[in-house]
């Protein structure tokens, strides 16, 4: 026989156990079982092992169940926090576009006005009219990135 049918076999074993399987793909493991001395003895081992396994007695705390569910809790909390930290961030952004649009002109006369009472190059004036703009979205970026990497900490 080929490999591909033992390993397809030793496949379709694996997922019996834990996910299922079709009824075609179980008629096939079973034909398959039928025919394979090998791949047989295999799930026999496997079938003595996991009872083997079952029968170890295994202490866990009373309150492990509600340790747990604390816990689940607990991280859906801080998701539900994160994520109406999320939009309120997304809020702020929009008002301060929507405040950067409206104010444009009047910086922008501001820096020209101080651009000629300090006879300063217009490339200056450009380039400190839009770091003026840039500097909070950086901020912004900064404040989010330290917030995700302390959230991964935790």
């Amino acid at each position: 026989m080929s490999d591909n049918l033992h390993a397809r076999a030793q496949k379709l074993f694996s997922q019996s156990l834990v996910e299922g399987i079709t009824s075609a793909g179980q008629s096939w493991l079973d034909a398959h079982l039928r025919d394979c001395v090998d791949c047989a003895r295999q799930v026999e081992i496997t079938h003595e092992l996991l009872g083997a396994l079952r029968g170890i007695p295994v202490a866990v705390p009373r309150d492990l169940a509600a340790r747990t569910q604390w816990k689940v809790r607990l991280r859906a909390q801080q998701r539900a926090e994160a994520s109406s930290s999320s939009a309120l961030l997304w809020i702020i952004t929009a008002a301060s576009w929507l405040l950067g649009v409206v104010s444009a002109p009047l910086v922008w006369r501001g820096f020209r006005w101080l651009g000629e009472v300090a006879n300063l190059p217009k490339p200056v004036l450009q380039l400190g009219f839009v770091l003026w703009w840039a500097a909070p979205g950086l901020i912004a970026v900064a404040v989010v990135l330290h917030q995700r990497a302390a959230s991964s900490r935790a």
